[in-house]
């Protein structure tokens, strides 16, 4: 008797462990996606919008993609990102396009003054751009799956007000990329170019007298910390972003599974990323403010008379630089106002 209850135990484990191994090797994800970008793992980005596009993918393909998310660069550096995507040391990126000089030019005039307002007005702008067509040639090499801008980029300085252009004389700025750092250096300071998360170690060394970078930039990269003077210029720049994927994996998918992923792209993505942009401007600059720093805003912001005309003359310089390349900059400058105007700078979507 004792023989046969053992023998019973033994089968009925033998069928859980069965039927247990069976259901995990049924839930094991059929494509496993590594996500990287350069923003901390306690950013609002990497919370609240990459997460969420891991969350938003498992759940809708049922488990059968896995999203493995690599935040602070710890597969590539910032200005690699797009590389390793298009090499295959990652699937997906999220990466600024003007990390890489002179790669996408046509995406980044949305970095010139005045072209957009906000980050909500500047992602629909990028998003468009591409989905027209105007923009996509860049992207031959990769997949895109969604842009978006961050807002209003904002000069912050070490003890130095910066009121009129002369102020900025001779001053280090950090610039993000090379449109950037044209205007920086029409304005008459030296512009210094590194991401955004070797700024904050450059600040605190005296490497630099202070970044361009908007508020959110100020709160995630705690770079409020240093710089305790800070310069409002309207419409100054914006830089894009891109989210995109290595061709061959979404190729390689089956059609269900790409159509998970292309769910989760476009316009509907761009603005999800530009509403907690927004709201990580607004945390930024209440920090500023929380630590008592003064905060100059000019008056017209690009249009200020003392501003605009080294501010338009770079932009034509650039628009010219393009032009001569025999890229259609002058088309594509007059879509991005269009849209400007156009594009709503509500986030809801």
């Amino acid at each position: 008797m004792k023989s046969i209850i053992k023998k019973t135990v033994f089968t009925a484990t033998a069928l859980s462990i069965s039927l247990f191994t069976a259901s995990n090797v049924l839930a094991a994800p059929e494509v496993t996606l590594r996500f990287s970008h350069f923003f901390p793992s306690v950013s609002g980005q990497h919370k609240d919008i990459f997460l969420k596009w891991k969350e938003a993918v498992e759940s809708e393909s049922a488990g059968r993609i896995a999203v493995e998310l690599y935040p602070s660069s710890t597969l590539a550096k910032p200005p690699a990102q797009y590389d390793a995507v298009k090499n295959r040391i990652a699937d997906i990126t999220n990466t600024v396009q003007g990390y890489t000089a002179n790669r996408f030019p046509l995406t980044q005039i949305v970095e010139l003054p005045g072209v957009s307002k906000d980050a909500t007005n500047g992602s629909c702008i990028v998003q468009t751009l591409y989905d027209e067509g105007l923009i996509s040639k860049e992207y031959s090499e990769t997949k895109p799956l969604f842009f978006f801008t961050h807002g209003a980029g904002i000069i912050h300085t070490v003890d130095k007000a910066i009121e009129k252009p002369e102020d900025l004389a001779g001053l280090r700025i950090r610039r993000p990329t090379a449109v950037v750092a044209k205007l920086l250096e029409g304005l008459g300071s030296e512009p210094i170019g590194m991401p955004a998360p070797s700024a904050y170690q450059s600040v605190q060394r005296g490497v630099i007298d202070g970044v361009a970078l908007p508020w959110e930039g100020q709160l995630v990269f705690r770079l409020n910390e240093l710089t305790n003077k800070h310069t409002e210029i309207g419409g100054l720049y914006t830089l894009a972003f891109v989210t995109t994927m290595n061709k061959r994996v979404y190729n390689g998918m089956p059609a269900d599974l790409k159509k998970v992923i292309d769910n989760n792209s476009g316009m509907k993505w761009a603005m999800k990323a530009a509403a907690v942009y927004k709201d990580l401007d607004i945390k930024g600059r209440k920090q500023a403010e929380e630590l008592g720093h003064p905060i100059t805003t000019i008056a017209n912001g690009v249009n200020n008379p003392e501003w605009k005309p080294i501010l338009d003359k770079a932009t034509e310089e650039y628009l010219d630089e393009l032009e001569k390349k025999r890229l259609p900059a002058r088309k594509v400058y007059k879509r991005a106002q269009e849209l400007a105007m156009t594009c709503s700078t509500d986030a809801s979507y």
